[in-house]
């Protein structure tokens, strides 16, 4: 199932009105849909180099707008939101969060797990959902998935712009394990900084 829609969002992406799909993608990938935008920004990114901008716009948009849509799937749909959690695995390690999220600290904590979901190859749509259920604060929320979601498409939509084809290989390769590490290194800083300023107050 997951290669038959990977296929259907490269073929999308060359379609005449790929930035509307794109858009369509962007946004239910971050509630429910599998296929993570990246599929369809690096070939329209390619095809297309002038538009590189735009398309990264686009993705981060939508994506974030999808994110506050799977939040309150998780704040108001509960039996909706444990279904997809359920179906990417994570309606056990729901229990384990909410448990260790307690105490001063689990807000950071969580900023980071946030961060990370939609930075790396997370599923950010359980996170998203997960949001909801514990009832984070929405305006964090959206300002996180922001920048760990521009982050993300800016970096993807930018070396496709530099290096084309080269990039797509080195993404279908190497993608996931270096936007890990990135992104763990991003928050190690950030609380790396938490701790300097905990200390100075």
């Amino acid at each position: 199932m997951f290669n038959t829609l990977y296929k259907k969002c490269l073929n999308l992406a060359s379609h005449k009105s790929s930035k509307y799909y794109l858009a369509l993608v962007s946004f239910i990938e971050s509630s429910f849909f599998p296929i993570p935008p990246d599929a369809m920004v690096i070939p329209m990114v390619i095809s297309k180099k002038n538009d590189y901008f735009k398309i990264f716009i686009i993705a981060t948009t939508f994506s974030v707008l999808g994110g506050i849509l799977g939040y309150f799937i998780g704040a108001f749909f509960f039996d909706m939101g444990m279904q997809i959690m359920s179906f990417y695995g994570y309606e056990n390690k729901l229990t384990v969060l909410k448990n260790s999220l307690i105490g001063s600290e689990s807000f950071y904590a969580w900023l980071g797990i946030l961060f990370l979901a939609g930075f790396t190859p997370l599923p950010y749509k359980v996170f998203t959902i997960a949001s909801g259920l514990i009832g984070f604060n929405i305006l964090i929320f959206i300002l996180i998935s922001l920048i760990s979601r521009g982050l993300r498409f800016f970096i993807v939509s930018y070396l496709s712009y530099k290096f084309g084809d080269m990039f797509t290989e080195f993404m279908s390769n190497h993608g996931s394990k270096w936007f890990t590490i990135i992104g763990i290194f991003i928050v190690i800083i950030g609380f790396i900084i938490y701790l300097i300023l905990k200390f100075h107050a």
